[in-house]
């Protein structure tokens, strides 16, 4: 941290090393002392810290850090499917290939320019990709760190085909908490959603908030733009404000999932809670031409600047 009277280079907040993989990652900082950390296996967001240096992301103790493989844990980028159908791979192929720094990315017109430090990337499909998904695209994603701490990333998929094609994304945002039974959501309160847990069957959510007692594994459709993670036991707050993605998947895989899954902690159902920015249950048709944006933004904020009602969640973000 330099003297106030210095001027903050956002250039000089970025620092690109390897992994032991030898795979670049994009440190990204703020003066303030919030970072972000983005691999470019798969585009993924893997560490978000505050300015005390506490992680905001949930990563996996078996998180198994070698491509092909997704990373258990940050912000796996769910493109061109979310979930498990067809010929292509779980939630689709971005988040296992190895993304590039795009050095000249069209202007992005967004009204999120807050200062801060960004990284922009950039993802071809390789002819093995075409095998299995035949559609020409350029997706480009930029990750913003703002001055406030806050976590912006905006990805712009483009149909350079001559043919449309249809897809579904996500976000796949696993965020740390302190114990999943003192969690609660607001923001999706009376929605119709999918239950992924009973053949995708459509229910309407009855709850004040919701809550955590069991395996949950839901799409909430056509949600409001602006959704709330409270967890009572760190008095933090995450505020997810979303433009282009109508849907919100909400997941815990709870004890008897955990303990299926190989790269994941018996236990560590309880640390985390998959909350996402999704665009699935209306699949995006993109014309040759044409291209798609899709924003996710996330504050962590002391509760004590929301009350328990949610317009003054609404109310802060302004």
């Amino acid at each position: 941290m330099g003297h106030s009277s210095a001027v903050w280079d956002p250039r000089a907040a970025i620092e690109v090393t390897k992994d032991w993989n030898g795979i670049d990652q994009v440190t990204l900082r703020v003066p303030r002392g919030s970072s972000a950390r983005v691999s470019l296996h798969g585009g993924q967001v893997i560490s978000w810290r505050n300015e005390r240096g506490e992680e905001l992301l949930f990563t996996s103790s078996k998180a198994i850090f070698k491509p092909p493989k997704a990373m258990r844990g940050g912000i796996p980028i769910c493109f061109p499917q979310f979930g498990n159908c067809g010929s292509l791979e779980q939630h689709g192929f971005a988040r296992n290939k190895i993304w590039s720094i795009d050095n000249n990315p069209p202007p992005l017109h967004s009204n999120n320019c807050k200062g801060g430090s960004s990284i922009n990337l950039l993802l071809k499909p390789s002819e093995e990709d075409l095998k299995c998904w035949p559609h020409c695209f350029e997706f480009r994603l930029r990750v913003s760190l703002g001055l406030d701490g806050d976590l912006i990333l905006v990805s712009r998929i483009r149909n350079i085909d001559n043919k449309p094609f249809n897809f579904s994304f996500a976000y796949h945002t696993y965020f740390s908490v302190s114990d999943i039974s003192e969690v609660r959501i607001e923001g999706l309160e009376t929605l119709d959603y999918l239950d992924n847990l009973r053949q995708r069957e459509r229910f309407t959510e009855q709850g004040d908030a919701i809550t955590f007692e069991y395996e949950v594994d839901r799409v909430y459709l056509s949600s409001p733009n602006v959704v709330a993670v409270l967890d009572h036991e760190k008095k933090r707050t995450f505020v997810i404000l979303k433009e282009g993605l109508p849907d919100v998947v909400v997941w815990n895989p709870w004890e008897k999932k955990s303990k299926s899954m190989a790269d994941f902690g018996d236990e560590e159902y309880k640390q985390m809670l998959c909350v996402d920015g999704a665009a699935i249950e209306k699949p995006i048709t993109l014309k040759p031409g044409k291209e798609w944006t899709g924003q996710l933004e996330i504050l962590a904020v002391p509760s004590s600047y929301c009350s328990d009602r949610f317009d003054h969640i609404k109310g802060i973000v302004g």
